[in-house]
């Protein structure tokens, strides 16, 4: 997900994008649990994800 494509969402539509991050954030460290894991580097990419929808969902609510 890129920073410019996080800018445009409205505040609700990133605390949506935020809580299914967070789900397969969930998905992803039970799958490296219990050894089904295949993608490794997607656990990396949504850890990011969700720091930049918080980001930009903080900045958001300080100009408002």
């Amino acid at each position: 997900m890129n920073i410019d494509d996080v800018r445009r969402l409205t505040p609700d539509q990133l605390t949506e994008q935020l809580l299914q991050l967070k789900k397969e954030q969930f998905n992803l460290r039970f799958q490296a649990a219990t050894g089904q894991m295949e993608k490794t580097h997607r656990v990396q990419e949504v850890r990011r994800d969700i720091a930049r929808v918080k980001t930009v969902l903080r900045a958001k609510a300080a100009t408002a």
